[in-house]
């Protein structure tokens, strides 16, 4: 099956709206959503009410938050030339939007664009924290400096070989965020249930940089594919995944989550063939789109199983 061609300006034809919707990668915007769903599923898990309004507000501002994230890594990937240089990318898996380098947004529209939706952000925050409590304050702000640090320099996480780390901070933040304004304060829950999901979004981002790491290395992106090399560093998908999968069955055995959790671990098997197919084509970039795939949909599934079984399981010895 073909891949879906690269943005062109004359696509979008007179409609700005739809070339700026388009620009934030709307179809990534699921691990998001699925994280938001995790927060509330640990909430009402554990015997909260949902309050429905500050939930749709909290999952809106969540997708609203990750997208000017994409856009401002779109940005400083520009200007790197990282993107630029990537002449191995798989669209629209990695290589950025290429809304840029196509000439369907300037550089500077970007950045505009990317900063304006986290602005965006602010205000519905600070609803929600007269709603739920001063601690989301801290929250929100280390989830945004996460998303800023990420791209932006001067730290640039992700050309330090540090963007993994990263992303599973900024996700178990999602989910943390999410059950603190329907709990009201802050609980160990969220964080224990979503460790296993978090990891696995940032095995996303990790198998990305097999078909880009000869473009970031031209730019001087220091990922972590970059830094060790595709043969050694195709044994840290795996280990990633051992990592998450591990962390969710023990959690499940010492009763810290419902039992039901364990069946989120029958993912691992998309996780595992897309991991045999990485160690086998590390350095082929065109054979990844299927393992890419297959990390996504073992992500996705992942947390509609655990979303699934936290809101509607019996919660054994869990503390609120």
């Amino acid at each position: 099956m073909s891949r879906p061609a690269e943005p062109t300006l004359e696509r979008f034809g007179a409609n700005p709206l739809l070339r700026y919707v388009a620009a934030t990668r709307p179809a990534f915007l699921s691990v998001t959503l699925i994280g938001s769903l995790i927060g509330l599923a640990t909430a009402y898990g554990s015997g909260v009410v949902l309050d429905p309004v500050n939930a749709v507000l909290t999952v809106l501002f969540a997708l609203v938050a990750h997208a000017g994230g994409n856009v401002i890594n779109d940005y400083h990937d520009a200007v790197s030339g990282a993107d630029a240089a990537n002449r191995e990318r798989l669209f629209p898996f990695t290589g950025g939007s290429r809304f840029i380098q196509n000439d369907v947004l300037t550089p500077a529209q970007t950045a505009r664009f990317g900063y304006g939706l986290l602005a965006l952000v602010i205000p519905a925050g600070l609803y929600l924290t007269w709603q739920s409590g001063p601690g989301l304050i801290a929250i929100g702000l280390a989830g945004l400096g996460v998303g800023w640090a990420y791209s932006a320099p001067p730290l640039k996480l992700m050309a330090r070989g540090l963007g993994e780390l990263g992303i599973v901070a900024a996700w178990l933040l999602v989910i943390v965020g999410t059950d603190f304004v329907q709990r009201g304060h802050l609980s160990p829950v969220p964080a224990i249930a979503g460790l296993s999901y978090a990891m696995l979004v940032a095995n996303i981002l990790y198998i990305n940089q097999f078909p880009d790491h000869q473009g970031d290395a031209a730019a001087g992106k220091r990922t972590l594919v970059v830094l060790l090399g595709p043969q050694v560093a195709k044994w840290g998908y795996l280990l990633m995944a051992i990592l998450a999968y591990a962390w969710l069955v023990g959690m499940v055995g010492t009763d810290q989550l419902p039992q039901k959790c364990a069946a989120a671990a029958l993912t691992l098997v998309l996780s595992f063939r897309a991991g045999r197919d990485l160690l086998a084509h590390a350095e082929e970039p065109a054979e990844l789109a299927p393992a890419i795939k297959l990390t996504i949909g073992a992500a996705n599934l992942h947390g509609l199983a655990l979303a699934a079984a936290l809101a509607f399981a019996r919660w054994p010895g869990v503390v609120s």
